[in-house]
């Protein structure tokens, strides 16, 4: 991508190739009027009601993030605001995989999904939007120890090992939010999906480190409260960024419990409003939770139950030897003995060797395609591990270029063969090459014959770390430049177009101060034309209400609300939510002028 661009943020700029990937345009000149007036409307709600409950002065969050009442943020101006505090921002289509979003985090960088939600899923939208990322995540951003948490629970989160389940939610997650948005959606299609859906998530047996990460998640940056049971705060981005939960959040019906490390046992599920939430008194708490976990993982672990993951997994995964030698690829087999002692490793297919997180020289994953197998352990009869010996030591061994030698280890493997090369990092041997190599099990069984080639022995007596992905991403994995189709070329028929317009006017009118006598034709032209429409006609009575204009039209208009909303249901709370908001105006709106 040499087009790539940084906006002049370090934090964007740093961003490696394959995380470079995912990123989209944001095309500004995309949003609608109509968009325009969604995002306007759901801000000045949330405004609203947060200055109440939200843990921390939201307008001055905003501002601080580059974010305005009045407009759908552009990306430079969030990118200008958040350098200052050390982040950045781009945007994406629609969900990334969960690995991907993590590492991000951990860069510093917020995902923000480029499209907004559709008017007519104003108060909640299946699928990530400009909406709940930037409104929702950005203005915390700017308090210290929340932005800590969220960058370490990013590099935690990015070496959390999946299970092949995992894999098939996510996929099924994104396949339905794009289906649920799609302007021309087919209910069949749609049903379809929900089920297999469905079917995923009730069958997806023991929860793996990331499903149990994602709660963690879920409880803190999407649904947290902080403060005191009695009185909690919002700092949770899925609260902040729906009008609908977070006022309902609050009553007593939704139980209000401590976060601490047992929150882990408690699921969720993303189309139903959360049974209970939790509080946490500072967010220095959340990084303690994490942190417990942390030790529970397979990349602070290693050994043989981390394998185990690795190949539960049927994804790439890195294990490290002692030694510090990486070796990436699918997992498909291990030897253990009698004490559950790794004896070896095995991949299949593509894999690659790394040390320090960069792919060695020459042993990349098109050198090694069809696996990799190496035994784990020491030397029998020997105190020193392998990958510790001195040159005299590995001589006293017989480990000398050119020579044969055979190496017994603790398991009962056996490698006899020529060394060609022994390489050595850091002090210690992590990799001999023989050729002529056979390798064999005590029972005899053969994993290695000469007539392979050559034979990569890895050295390290564990295995003492197992992580998700690649060890060196960038040269391991494809980048698959995903896809370049343009998903923004709606085009409009000309009634919506019409409509569009009529937006455009009134936010006009409603900046310039002029053009008032042209209310009356506008609100007709609805009322006539786009009988489905409540929100053109909702702005259009607040600038009568706030200019004290024509009060015949304000009354007419009024009626017409007010009917709509007693003989359509799903309007009501929109209609009765937008002029609450009209008749107790947000004063302390960003004053700033914004010019698009």
């Amino acid at each position: 991508m040499s087009d790539f661009n940084d906006f002049n943020n370090q934090q964007v700029a740093n961003l490696p190739r394959h995380l470079r990937q995912f990123i989209v345009e944001q095309h500004y000149e995309k949003y609608t009027p109509i968009d325009q007036a969604v995002w306007r409307y759901v801000m000045r709600q949330n405004y609203s009601y947060l200055k109440q409950v939200a843990f921390y002065p939201y307008i001055k969050g905003l501002q601080r993030a580059g974010l305005s009442i009045e407009y759908i943020p552009d990306l430079q101006t969030m990118n200008d605001n958040l350098g200052k505090i050390g982040w950045g921002a781009v945007t994406v289509d629609g969900f990334i995989p969960p690995a991907a979003f993590m590492e991000y985090q951990a860069y510093r960088v917020l995902v923000i999904a480029a499209d907004i939600r559709q008017i007519n899923h104003i108060e909640y939208t299946p699928a990530p939007d400009i909406i709940h990322e930037s409104a929702g995540h950005a203005p915390i951003i700017a308090d210290t120890d929340y932005n800590n948490y969220l960058s370490y629970f990013g590099s935690i989160g990015a070496k959390a090992m999946f299970s092949s389940k995992d894999f098939e939610l996510y996929e099924a997650i994104r396949n339905l939010s794009i289906l649920k948005e799609a302007v021309d959606a087919n209910e069949e299609e749609i049903a379809r999906a929900e089920r297999l859906l469905q079917q995923i998530s009730e069958n997806m047996g023991e929860p793996s480190e990331m499903a149990l990460l994602s709660r963690l998640h879920w409880w803190t940056v999407e649904y947290g409260l902080i403060g005191t049971l009695e009185d909690p705060k919002i700092y949770g981005a899925g609260l902040l960024s729906s009008i609908g939960e977070s006022s309902t959040c609050m009553k007593p019906d939704v139980k209000k419990l401590w976060y601490n490390k047992d929150t882990i046992n408690y699921s969720y599920d993303i189309t139903k409003p959360q049974p209970q939430l939790f509080v946490t008194e500072t967010f220095q708490n959340l990084i303690d939770v994490l942190e417990d976990f942390a030790d529970t993982m397979a990349f602070r672990k290693g050994g043989t139950e981390s394998i185990v993951k690795a190949i539960e997994c049927k994804n790439p995964s890195t294990a490290v030897y002692s030694s510090g030698l990486e070796v990436t690829g699918i997992f498909t087999d291990m030897g253990v003995d009698a004490n559950d002692e790794l004896t070896f490793i095995k991949t299949t297919g593509p894999s690659a060797l790394a040390f320090g997180n960069k792919e060695l020289p020459d042993h990349g994953k098109h050198y090694h395609k069809d696996g990799f197998s190496s035994p784990v352990g020491k030397l029998r009869s020997l105190v020193t591990p392998l990958e510790n010996m001195t040159a005299q030591e590995l001589l006293n061994c017989g480990i000398t270029l050119y020579n044969t030698a055979t190496l017994e280890f603790e398991s009962g493997i056996t490698v006899k063969g020529i060394v060609k090369s022994i390489l050595q990092k850091a002090g210690k041997t992590i990799l001999i090459s023989f050729s002529d190599c056979t390798v064999k099990e005590s029972n005899g069984n053969v994993l290695f014959q000469p007539e392979w080639g050559m034979y990569d022995m890895a050295v390290g007596e564990k295995i003492v770390s197992v992580f998700n992905g690649a060890a060196d991403k960038d040269a391991y994995e494809e980048l698959t430049h995903i896809s370049d189709k343009q998903t923004h070329k709606v085009v409009y028929d000309d009634k919506t177009q019409q409509l569009h317009s009529i937006y455009k006017t009134v936010r006009e009118i409603r900046n310039n101060g002029t053009g008032y006598e042209q209310l009356q034709v506008l609100f007709d032209t609805l009322k006539t034309e786009y009988r489905y429409d409540w929100l053109a006609t909702m702005e259009i009575l607040e600038i009568l209400y706030h200019k004290q204009l024509y009060p015949e039209l304000e009354k007419e208009i009024r009626i017409y609300l007010q009917l709509k909303s007693a003989s359509e249901s799903e309007y009501a709370k929109l209609i009765n939510d937008g002029l609450h908001v009209i008749e107790n105006p947000v004063t302390q709106l960003i004053t700033e002028e914004e010019t698009h």
